[in-house]
């Protein structure tokens, strides 16, 4: 257990970042967050500091006199190969140096197609494009780091997220401002099969969970994400808070993968197909047998999502 004299360090200022930092926060603890620009709007007490997470140098500074180190980091979608695993292996020395824990923000690409089967941590890792065998590379590098006694770790993994202040997502602006708009919702694959999407809030609430709990380290973790419903369902709620109509048009797998002859993002998204052609169904009974289940109902995750971006974009409410 930590207490709340015990500093936490976050690496990455992203969503994911800033949802740990509430959670951090909300609870009194000592947060130093880290990003490459060292600014941040933050609640009074946060320090925020800059730092180049892939300088293993910098991290072991930044890292001193922590208790537990969050790797919330995010590398370019395109690049996933060559800029991620650096930027990983810096911030695990820096958790090393410190005697940390370390608890790293990771999602479901290594274990593959599953044939519609829901999605559970003891699945063998069969990925076969390049961001999928990215992170399982890293989550074995973690999981051996910690099996050697150099590190203690824990592993969060969450479905396509969504919330207040997340845009780059496939249910994040893309998503929600043609849907509060009145406008078409253009998504991936079929509409109507269920698919897990998690709620930014509750992923920040269960890695620092995980950075509380000795029981949650050496192995990986599904985050609660509430009750799975079709992508159909899920922008059907969205249009609802904002009054308008459901319009939504799907695009086929073939154009995806031929645009991504010529177009290197859609390249990358014609890998990752398979999670909209089949059920995707997150389970995270292990985390909740032991943790319970902290996930916000969707509706209202949902609905304070759509009001966020409808204030952003001057929606009447």
């Amino acid at each position: 257990m930590t207490s709340n004299n015990d500093l936490h360090v976050i690496f990455g200022s992203g969503p994911v970042g800033k949802a740990v930092m509430n959670e951090l926060v909300s609870k009194g603890k000592r947060v130093r967050i880290v990003n490459r620009s060292g600014r941040l709007q933050v609640k009074e007490g946060v320090e925020v500091v800059a730092g180049d997470a892939t300088d293993v140098n910098a991290t072991r500074v930044l890292c001193q006199g922590a208790a537990v180190v969050y790797n919330c980091t995010n590398a370019p979608y395109t690049q996933w190969p060559q800029k991620f695993p650096p930027l990983q292996a810096g911030v695990l020395e820096g958790a090393v140096s410190a005697a940390a824990k370390l608890v790293v923000m990771d999602n479901v690409y290594m274990y593959g197609p599953t044939g519609g089967l829901p999605i559970t941590e003891d699945l063998p890792y069969k990925a076969t494009g390049r961001k999928g065998r990215t992170r399982a590379s890293m989550a074995e590098e973690l999981l051996s780091a910690h099996a050697s006694g150099k590190v203690r770790v824990a592993i969060g993994r969450a479905s396509d997220f969504f919330g207040p202040g997340c845009r780059d997502s496939s249910a994040g602006e893309r998503m929600f401002v043609p849907a509060i708009s009145g406008k078409t919702v253009r998504v991936l694959g079929n509409p109507d099969l269920p698919h897990t999407y998690t709620y930014l809030p509750d992923i920040g609430r269960g890695l620092v969970t995980l950075g509380e709990r000795d029981e949650a380290l050496g192995r990986a973790w599904h985050l609660p994400s509430e009750r799975t419903v079709s992508t159909r369902e899920f922008i059907g709620m969205i249009c609802r808070t904002a009054g308008q109509a459901v319009h939504i048009q799907a695009a086929p797998g073939l154009l995806i993968k031929g645009m991504g002859l010529f177009d290197p993002m859609m390249r990358e998204l014609a890998e990752m197909l398979y999670e909209y052609e089949e059920p995707f169904i997150l389970d995270y009974s292990n985390f909740e047998s032991i943790f319970g289940n902290h996930s916000t109902p969707l509706e209202e995750a949902v609905k304070e999502t759509a009001v966020w971006y409808m204030d952003q974009h001057k929606q009447p409410v």
